[in-house]
């Protein structure tokens, strides 16, 4: 079983991409939404952001306060890197056990927006990066996601690798600009990893 991994800088389109992945009956892990259910169901990783950020970091007992945090984290990158710090760790355990539920899968899929940036690409095989060009990543992002607005969305661009440094590491690059076809892209990356 291969283990790829898909990643891409915010707005470029890695979840339509996984969501064809899926429908391709791949399984496919997502980095993101595993994090955020793991810092409200686990209590030693709850027990940590407490510890680090206050009581504040939950609204009521398993719900996270993602405003708090968020506006903790965002302009501030020690501690971002001590919330990765604990999350991170926590993820990857997390999908070591779900890909052992997954060993007659061809491959499967790990989603995550810092693949590259939290070094867990390491125990990939391959890395598929979502490229589209910043402007039309940003509309996307502005349109998804109403409580950002333009500087904010520069910023987490900002923070993350350039296209340039992830597609050195990627073994496959799709184009996600509206003009090129996305889906037989994504066949071809599909019928590699079955021949």
């Amino acid at each position: 079983m291969k283990k790829v991994g898909v990643t891409g800088g915010i707005g470029a389109g890695k979840s339509i991409v996984c969501e064809v992945f899926r429908h391709l009956r791949v399984p496919v892990y997502n980095a993101d939404e595993r994090a955020k259910y793991l810092m409200s169901s686990q209590q030693n990783i709850v027990g940590q952001i407490i510890k680090k950020f206050g009581k504040e970091a939950y609204s009521s007992p398993g719900q996270l306060n993602r405003k708090f945090i968020a506006d903790l984290i965002f302009k501030n990158q020690e501690k971002l890197q001590m919330l990765n710090s604990i999350v991170h760790p926590a993820v990857e355990s997390d999908f070591i056990c779900w890909a052992e539920n997954h060993l007659q899968a061809k491959y499967i899929v790990k989603e995550a927006a810092l693949l590259l940036e939290s070094g867990s690409y390491k125990k990939l095989d391959y890395v598929i990066n979502v490229v589209a060009p910043e402007a039309l990543r940003i509309a996307r992002v502005l349109q998804r996601d109403p409580h950002r607005n333009q500087s904010d969305v520069k910023q987490i661009i900002s923070r993350q690798l350039s296209d340039t440094e992830k597609n050195k590491i990627a073994a496959f690059v799709i184009v996600n600009d509206e003009s090129s076809l996305l889906l037989p892209q994504i066949l071809k990356i599909h019928e590699f990893f079955y021949n």
